[in-house]
């Protein structure tokens, strides 16, 4: 899929609120609890080293992401 073109139209979308409505909320608390299932066990089967740090942070960044496209893209 192309990336999106970074005009004034995608600049609006990327750093204006998006208020949630509907089920977005709910979506929202599925990924970040889902997230935390797979957090915890990266934690509970990992030794506590850079990589397992970086493993949480990725974990992170996908929720982020995921919410971020719900909240962003849709109508």
């Amino acid at each position: 899929m192309p990336q999106p073109q970074i005009d004034a139209d995608e600049l609006a979308v990327r750093f204006t609120y998006h208020p949630p409505s509907g089920d977005q909320p709910r979506r929202f608390m599925n990924i970040r609890d889902e997230g935390l299932r797979f957090a915890d066990l990266i934690v509970g089967s990992t030794p506590d080293c850079r990589e397992q740090a970086l493993a949480i942070t990725k974990i992170e960044e996908a929720i982020m992401w995921a919410n971020a496209a719900i909240a962003r893209r849709e109508p």
